[in-house]
């Protein structure tokens, strides 16, 4: 089985090797070292693609691209750690749905507003999984429902961290079935994973390209996809609208972007957009992106904006109407 470790090296080599091949963006060039926060534990989708744009970055600028991790608090404590850096084009964040979009509903006390986070480029789009452990003796959607049934407030899950896609995509799921499970949060993808690899909670939600491997192994048992149809990855998982009738409505996509501190200049913006959607474009990136379960998530900066903040809107309105409010700790 591939290790998140390998898994990286193996995504990021060929996408080095197809850099010069790309057309180069024209315009501005980083004075120095750039950073790249990421805002959850090595070794999930986040880390992921911070590390896919800072070797990508690093080959057309000439320029180290260094990538440092600051997990923990649902992505808060790295997203503040990008709001106070310089807004000069060395700081960015490799950003998510949950930090840059549900967070701003969901924690009463988030102390950044979202005029602070800039959106720059997105990275990468595709739907959650659910998944348990292979030994469970829980094969579909309906057996998964009555175990959860017979054992009310007993089953626990894993997440991702408080407030992220992984979180409220089961919270959701819950409600919708009218039951009642255990959440345990951790600091990023890998170590959710390893604790349900470990049989220390009873299933996850997490990003279908932070787990699908994990799938192919047959070391955990997919159970449904929350995106509206099924994955060309998965053809035989069900996706989990159509599975139950109480969860015909219910429908999530998970998606990762770059962000840039509030006052980072236009020309800034234009230009790692640009190479990002570069890194984008290549061959070696859609067929990498597809073994993991996603696609491209291309835009202009400007329709990247509209698009965060319409999955801002989407699930604020999810959240007041689930009556879900925590504080940032």
């Amino acid at each position: 089985m591939m290790t998140a470790l390998s898994r990286r090296a193996a995504l990021a080599a060929p996408l080095l090797l197809g850099a010069t091949g790309a057309v180069r963006a024209q315009g501005w060039r980083p004075p120095g070292q750039v950073r790249i926060i990421v805002p959850a534990a090595p070794g999930g989708t986040t880390d992921i693609m911070g590390r896919l744009c800072a070797q990508h970055f690093q080959a057309r600028w000439g320029t180290p691209v260094v990538v440092e991790n600051r997990a923990g608090a649902g992505g808060i404590i790295g997203t503040m750690e990008m709001v106070r850096a310089r807004p000069d084009g060395t700081t960015l964040l490799s950003g998510n749905i949950g930090p840059q979009a549900i967070a701003y509903s969901l924690f009463r006390n988030l102390p950044y507003r979202a005029e602070q986070v800039v959106p720059v480029a997105g990275q990468i789009r595709g739907p959650n999984v659910l998944v348990v452990l292979a030994s469970t003796p829980v094969r579909d959607m309906r057996e998964f429902a009555a175990w959860l049934r017979t054992n009310p407030g007993r089953i626990s899950y894993a997440s991702t961290g408080v407030g992220q896609s992984p979180h409220l995509t089961p919270v959701w799921m819950l409600q919708l079935l009218d039951v009642e499970a255990i959440h345990v949060p951790f600091r990023g993808s890998a170590p959710a994973q390893i604790e349900l690899l470990a049989g220390n909670v009873g299933f996850l939600v997490d990003n279908l390209t932070g787990v699908i491997e994990h799938i192919r192994s047959g070391r955990v048992r997919a159970l449904a996809v929350t995106s509206a149809e099924r994955s060309e990855q998965l053809p035989d998982v069900p996706a989990m609208r159509e599975t139950l009738p109480e969860l015909a409505n219910l429908e999530v996509n998970t998606w990762f972007g770059l962000f840039a501190p509030a006052g980072t200049p236009a020309e800034i913006v234009q230009a790692v957009n640009a190479e990002t959607n570069a890194l984008l474009d290549m061959p070696e990136t859609k067929a990498r992106f597809a073994a993991l379960g996603g696609v491209p998530l291309r835009f202009t900066p400007e329709a990247f904006a509209a698009f965060v903040r319409a999955e801002t809107e989407k699930w604020g309105a999810v959240i007041r109407k689930e009556g879900l409010q925590l504080d940032a700790s």
